[in-house]
């Protein structure tokens, strides 16, 4: 599991991705979400907006994130 370091109070689901390198522009980002298996907690997850706080877990693609502070 690796290590997601903010500084903010928490980060979004689409900021998350963009964050990680994972699309090349914010615009790729509702694809992404759409063609990808994320989890957070272990609960599905598809909207980009979605506020993540330090502790959670975000699992993408069956890579696992921790998001702390």
């Amino acid at each position: 599991m690796k290590e997601v370091k903010i500084k903010t109070e928490y980060i979004t689901l689409g900021q998350l991705i963009k964050y990680l390198s994972l699309v090349g522009s914010g615009g790729e980002v509702k694809f992404f979400i759409m063609e990808n298996q994320i989890l957070l907690n272990d609960e599905p997850e598809n909207r980009r907006g979605k506020k993540i706080y330090p502790n959670d877990v975000v699992e993408i693609n069956n890579q696992s994130y921790r998001i702390t502070k």
